[in-house]
């Protein structure tokens, strides 16, 4: 009997992605799903075998969709496909009645095994194998970024996780291409519109990419940071700054790997140099705004779950790197 497949990622690039490593022999019906809430309402009226289901999103997170399906008369099977690699993830994944978890980007024997293990794919095929719903075939590169920036988030997050014992909570990436001076509002209303921060910049070059981090850091973040790392002396301005240097080599070193990973790329880097401290971000983003103008920019708000702890990383391309990032991110949507 023919297995009814459903795919709920925010991302159109990751539904692809996913959609074109089943098995063609596999005797399934796909459809798709653009995040929680409307796999919910698929759900409730369309009889489901197996829900593919991506944590971060709007509207509806992947847990609040596991909790939702608890309700629900006959729910599918729930296998989690996601970027978000924290041990505290798939903990709480399994506890709301997911059967597996599965890290982006899925490899395809990794896939067929999951399957085979929770006897989803069954000995019989249809003639006509795997029949696909609608899958939106154009991209932009804003689009792509996201999709590869959501998979670095994610590792970077399971090092910061590991290193403090905590839970970090992750949004969905931003990509814009800015002005400095839409950049300064963009940080403004984000998570360092409250009070002063601290902000460390490290550069990075390969293939035909140049791009800067920018990891900036609430100032108010630093006393419990202080308290995960176990740090007893008093935090002068010389703590602050080890903090600040600790959390950026563990957000920043795996985010720049997992990027270079996914498009094959080594990247040589500058020294981190701190930017500044107790600064607001106007005077912040002042201090280089000649050098940045105009820049592809990636956010990401990384945040400690029961923790005041707040640190907004911000990725930002040359304008000269568009073509490059454009030609290198191509394999995402490229047909096999």
């Amino acid at each position: 009997m023919s297995k009814r497949i459903l795919i709920c990622d925010d991302s159109g690039i990751a539904r692809k992605q996913l959609s074109r490593i089943l098995p063609s022999e596999w005797d399934a019906q796909v459809e798709f799903a653009n995040n929680g809430q409307e796999a919910v309402d698929h759900i409730g009226q369309h009889p489901v075998d197996l829900l593919f289901l991506d944590l971060n999103m709007p509207v509806m997170d992947g847990y609040q969709t596991l909790e939702a399906l608890k309700s629900i008369a006959n729910p599918p099977k729930v296998i989690v496909v996601s970027g978000d690699i924290q041990a505290q993830a798939l903990e709480r994944v399994k506890a709301l009645g997911a059967i597996d978890f599965l890290k982006k980007p899925v490899d395809s024997a990794v896939l067929v095994a999951a399957l085979e293990a929770h006897h989803l794919m069954g000995m019989e095929h249809a003639e006509g194998g795997l029949i696909l719903g609608d899958v939106v075939e154009d991209f932009s590169l804003s689009q792509c970024l996201q999709e590869v920036s959501n998979v670095s988030m994610g590792r970077a997050a399971s090092v910061l996780a590991d290193m403090l014992n905590v839970f970090v909570k992750l949004p969905v990436p931003k990509v814009n291409i800015l002005e400095v001076s839409e950049l300064q509002m963009a940080l403004s209303y984000g998570a360092m519109n409250n009070g002063r921060c601290s902000a460390v910049t490290q550069g990075f070059v390969g293939a035909g990419i140049a791009m800067e981090a920018l990891l900036i850091f609430s100032d108010s973040s630093f006393p419990d940071m202080a308290k995960l790392l176990n740090v007893t002396e008093k935090i002068d301005r010389d703590m602050e700054i080890e903090l600040l240097m600790d959390v950026s080599s563990v957000l920043i070193g795996p985010f720049i790997k997992a990027l270079g990973d996914q498009l094959n790329i080594d990247f040589s880097h500058s020294h981190p140099v701190v930017m500044g401290q107790h600064i607001k971000v106007a005077d912040l983003i002042n201090v280089k705004r000649a050098q940045w103008k105009r820049t592809l920019a990636v956010e990401i708000v990384y945040e400690v779950e029961n923790y005041k702890i707040s640190c907004d990383l911000m990725m930002l391309f040359t304008e000269d790197s568009l073509p490059v990032l454009e030609h290198l991110l191509s394999y995402l949507v490229e047909e096999d």
